[in-house]
């Protein structure tokens, strides 16, 4: 049985994401740079602190209400990090995010990729998937989240990191709901990699990646269903 996987939150690099947000659609407000200290504002914004390896911190506020996170690192502050994170959510917040995807769709498009996560939609997961999952992971809870790790790592996976949660929970859904997520990070990406190289090979080696792991023969919708 195959079953549909989605891209549910893209990070993208950019020297400058900010000259793409200069129409009165949009508002820029500085949490941290160069003389400029907010951290309560955007722990505020998040839920989350600013990190310590975080230079530059924006948050992007759009007409439709969304918040998107604009960071610069140290380890390479010659790139601006953009987050859009909630494509397939069950709300607005998810029909606005792929609008503004949409409207931004070619200026992304030739922006580096960092990070894609992969979701997949269950009633509930199978067991047989969670003990597939289980053969070469650990499973390690987390308040409403599963992390499946391997016994070397340790918080972080530079390549992939592997989670389930009740998503009916997490978006207060009326009907019984899992997800499984896979996320595909900076290492997993050859270095420099576009989205616009995203294409039907990558595509298949990262549904064979998810087969090896959880068993799934897995689909995943291309990126320019949204175009």
């Amino acid at each position: 049985m195959q079953f549909k996987g989605a891209i549910d939150s893209l990070s993208l690099r950019s020297e400058n994401f900010t000259h793409m947000f200069s129409s009165e659609d949009y508002n820029i407000i500085t949490a941290k740079s160069v003389g400029e200290f907010e951290p309560k504002l955007w722990k505020e914004t998040f839920k989350k602190s600013l990190n310590k390896n975080i230079i530059e911190a924006k948050i992007l506020h759009t007409s439709t209400e969304l918040t998107i996170a604009l960071k610069r690192y140290n380890r390479n502050p010659t790139k601006q990090t953009l987050d859009i994170a909630g494509l397939q959510g069950y709300d607005d917040k998810s029909k606005y995010l792929n609008n503004f995807l949409e409207a931004h769709f070619l200026e992304f498009m030739e922006c580096e990729t960092k990070r894609i996560d992969i979701c997949i939609d269950f009633i509930k997961v199978p067991n047989r998937v969670i003990k597939h999952l289980c053969k070469n992971r650990e499973p390690f809870k987390y308040y409403n989240t599963t992390y499946y790790k391997t016994k070397s790592e340790k918080k972080t996976n530079a390549v992939l990191d592997i989670k389930r949660y009740d998503k009916q929970k997490e978006a207060k859904l009326s009907q019984p709901m899992e997800r499984l997520e896979f996320c595909f990070k900076g290492a997993y990406f050859p270095k420099g990699m576009k989205l616009k190289d995203l294409d039907k090979n990558f595509m298949s080696k990262m549904e064979r990646s998810i087969k090896r792991f959880s068993g799934l023969d897995v689909k995943i919708l291309p990126i320019s269903y949204i175009y």
